[in-house]
């Protein structure tokens, strides 16, 4: 793996967008196109990134009339993070795990050249499975946490959210863990 290259396995065709185009489009676009995510470029060069996660929660915060006045880029993260085709595949692993990512832009000077994900890298060489489900257990583990943190502030045999599933249920506090009926069964 360590000789394999970026732009040796990644994906050429990334789907684009314009920075100006509004988020109802954006949604049909990765609808359409059966994708999680969106590179916003202007002129060859990447200037956002959006995914579905983004979409969602401007959907959840507006409503579908304002979704047409919401550029993708006024969403956007300002800083994004890129990796280069020379980089080798370890080195992309190893920022994905990194950086909890489950794709990266390839940039080659200042214009993108591509995407590479999780799925590509698979696609390669599934026997890594294991490898990237750390990444899978390290983000549920991070979602574990602030589902603990929100559970501290909870008055325990009430309703809240489960440690161990993320169910809104009724808890209880077993072996130090605040958890739901369910969980507690299954103990």
């Amino acid at each position: 793996m360590r000789k394999i290259l970026v732009s040796d396995i990644m994906t050429r065709d990334a789907i684009t967008i314009k920075p100006e185009t509004n988020l109802l489009e954006c949604a049909k676009n990765m609808v359409k196109k059966r994708v999680n995510s969106l590179l916003l470029v202007d002129q060859k060069r990447l200037v956002g990134f959006l995914d579905q996660s983004d979409i969602l929660w401007a959907l959840i915060k507006k409503s579908e009339k304002e979704l047409k006045d919401i550029r993708a880029i006024d969403i956007s993260p300002r800083k994004l993070a890129t990796i280069k085709p020379t980089s080798t595949i370890d080195e992309a692993i190893i920022k994905m795990k990194t950086l909890k990512f489950e794709r990266l832009p390839v940039i080659h000077g200042k214009e993108l050249v591509g995407i590479i994900t999780i799925k590509d890298i698979l696609n390669f060489k599934p026997e890594i499975y294991p490898e990237l489900e750390e990444l899978a257990e390290i983000r549920e583990e991070a979602k574990k946490l602030k589902r603990l943190k929100k559970a501290e502030h909870l008055d325990f045999e009430h309703d809240g959210i489960c440690e161990e599933c993320g169910n809104h249920e009724v808890l209880s506090r077993v072996d130090g863990k605040i958890i739901c009926e369910t969980c507690q069964s299954s103990l």
